[in-house]
């Protein structure tokens, strides 16, 4: 039996993790086989009693490892797909979830620009001031104004939004808020009709130019054959909620009432019930969650997915007070391991002041996080252009 241990399979590897050219990165391989001597890709590695080791030269975007050992008993191997992100840097996304209530708004009140509007304007000020790139994942329809939909929406601003959408995108989210978790169960023909309705607006108001793929679909667990055309519509990353899971969290019924989210349940359920263990070493992933929490990242190529690990903070979930510690502890892992990217998130509707579990400071929030990460020198950029926003590979 021959096992590679220091790298996982879809490992995204980048200059922190070898040596680095314009024509290669070049990682250290290393596993255990039974003592016999073992290759790699084809290379016989050095070897220490079972243990052996050989420098790797990566070239593609996407490569293939494989280690083997003859044995009396025949060939044993096994081969890996490890990711080089070439010229990677430290970079950031930002994406504000459910967003409809900022398009009702506009339509009801028709400002000159639509950057009059305080939402706007609070994230053009981040803008301006931090270089923040924002994507805003849309619903169709307003569940808390029955008389709207997004096909009221002016276009009066979509030159515009045309102008801004070097940093200002717009996304599909879902048809609309309720119910919870809307395509678990969902035929990709249902999907994409909703898809393509919240798309077709985006497009009409704010331009081809303004309109990117999701990072994540509202509640993030989805159907299989959603996510497969996810894939198929040019979904590059997600996270491990894309597999329908026990999630914690309020019920339907009770956020339906609105209710004080304030109290929302932890996701991570199992960590405050001791008596839950069993039911958690049996429906947790523990060996791709530890993973995600130091390398925050791996690329799936059976779906051609990049799984993303969580991000530095959902701002509408972490007190004012604790936005500075929690992102610069979520940075401090990224230097350890040698991750370069940060994902950064929150809901749309935490800043207005009619909803009904509104935070007044929520701008100051995500102001906060995004002056803290790019203090710490990350760059701004799409998750959904190019590989985890590094355009490298796509440039000739």
């Amino acid at each position: 039996m021959v096992e590679i241990t220091n790298i996982r399979q879809g490992a995204i590897l980048n200059h922190n993790h070898g040596t680095e050219t314009e024509k290669s990165l070049t990682v250290l391989l290393e596993g255990f086989g039974s003592g016999r001597p073992v290759k790699v890709n084809g290379e016989v590695a050095e070897m220490v009693g079972r243990r052996f080791s050989k420098e790797v030269a990566l070239t593609e975007k996407i490569n293939n490892i494989t280690v083997s050992e003859m044995t009396p008993y025949g060939l044993y191997s096994q081969q890996i797909t490890v990711v080089w992100d070439k010229k990677s840097f430290k970079r950031y996304n930002s994406f504000i979830d459910d967003n409809i209530f900022l398009f009702t708004d506009l339509a009801k009140e028709r400002p000159k620009s639509a950057f009059d509007h305080f939402y706007l304007k609070g994230l053009k000020k981040i803008h301006d001031k931090y270089g923040l790139k924002v994507t805003l994942n849309c619903f169709y329809y307003n569940d808390h104004d029955k008389s709207f939909s997004l096909d009221q929406m002016p276009d009066i601003w979509k030159q515009e939004f045309i102008d801004n959408s070097d940093w200002l995108k717009f996304s599909f989210h879902a048809k609309s808020e309720f119910p919870d978790r809307p395509y678990l169960e969902s035929s990709p023909e249902e999907f994409g009709k909703d898809w393509d309705m919240v798309q077709n607006e985006i497009i009409r108001f704010a331009g081809e130019e303004s309109y990117i793929a999701p990072m994540v679909i509202h509640w993030g667990n989805i159907h299989p054959t959603v996510a497969q055309e996810c894939v198929k519509r040019g979904v590059t990353n997600y996270t491990p909620i894309l597999r329908p899971t026990v999630m914690g969290g309020p019920s339907l019924a009770a956020r339906m009432k609105g209710g004080d989210m304030s109290k929302l349940p932890s996701r991570e359920f199992f960590k405050e019930r001791d008596d839950l263990e069993g039911f958690a070493l049996y429906y947790e992933n523990h060996e791709e969650k530890s993973y995600l929490a130091k390398h925050r990242g791996y690329y799936d190529p059976l779906m051609g997915l990049v799984i993303r690990g969580g991000g530095a903070a959902t701002c509408n979930l972490v007190p004012l007070d604790q936005i500075e510690g929690k992102v610069k502890n979520f940075l401090a892992v990224n230097d350890e391991y040698g991750a370069e990217y940060v994902n950064i998130g929150t809901h749309e509707q935490y800043t207005f002041p009619y909803y009904c579990n509104y935070l007044p400071d929520h701008l100051e929030r995500i102001e906060l996080a995004i002056r803290i990460i790019a203090e710490a020198g990350y760059k701004p950029v799409f998750f959904s252009e190019g590989f985890m926003g590094n355009t490298a590979w796509d440039e000739k």
